[in-house]
């Protein structure tokens, strides 16, 4: 029987796959493991009665086990992880908070309006840090195979690289070769392919907070 998820629609079509990066990072886990999973497209901007009844909070992704919804990402790839085994994703402990500040130095970043608050800086730090880690155990994180820590980054590169291209006009430097080949890997696998929002929906799903 097919698992059951609720992911984000995209801002302003809701009948199309939206840009949540943690909404996608559980799609990625059900993809590599080959789980078929049945999904279910929530406008966030006008939640259904169902889902807020079955999750009051209202968050996304949510999946269902067990006749239960089951909320936060990481809490759900560990559930998909215990239930599907192989192929294992799970990370050694050594690599398991690789790359984790990425994303919200991103963010800062990305909202800044100061030129000279360190927040481009911070960003090129955490990712010279990635390339570093890349270019003794790459291709992946944890070396020839794919594992959480890596699906976990993918939709948050994809998010970086579309959202600071648009906006900022800004790319991830091009000596940081490690990191870009990582990301040509990452967004090139099938399940990648099949899993990622549109460039116009990343760039929606931002533009409020930009503008803010």
């Amino acid at each position: 029987m097919a698992v059951e998820i609720c992911v984000k629609a995209a801002t302003g079509a809701p009948d199309i796959l939206g840009d949540c990066p943690f909404s996608q990072r559980v799609q990625l886990t059900l993809e590599e493991k080959k789980v078929p999973y049945k999904l279910h497209l929530i406008n966030t901007d006008d939640k259904p009665q169902w889902f807020l009844e079955v999750n009051p909070e209202g968050k996304v992704p949510v999946i269902k086990f067990d006749d239960k919804w089951i909320a936060d990402s990481d809490v759900i790839v560990g559930i998909i992880e215990e239930k599907y085994p192989n192929p294992s994703l799970s990370p050694p402990s050594e690599v398991s908070s690789v790359g984790s500040k990425v994303f919200p130095s991103f963010v800062k970043f990305l909202k800044s309006k100061d030129s000279t608050d360190g927040s481009e800086q911070a960003l090129i730090d955490e990712l010279k840090a990635l390339d570093e880690h890349l270019s003794t155990k790459g291709p992946y994180v944890n070396g020839e195979n794919i594992c959480a820590v890596d699906l976990s980054l993918a939709p948050k590169l994809y998010h970086l690289d579309v959202a600071l291209g648009h906006f900022k006009k800004w790319s991830v430097p091009e000596s940081l070769t490690h990191v870009h080949n990582y990301m040509k890997l990452l967004f090139s696998r099938e399940s990648f392919q099949k899993t990622k929002a549109a460039k116009e929906f990343v760039i929606a799903g931002w533009a409020p907070k930009v503008n803010a």
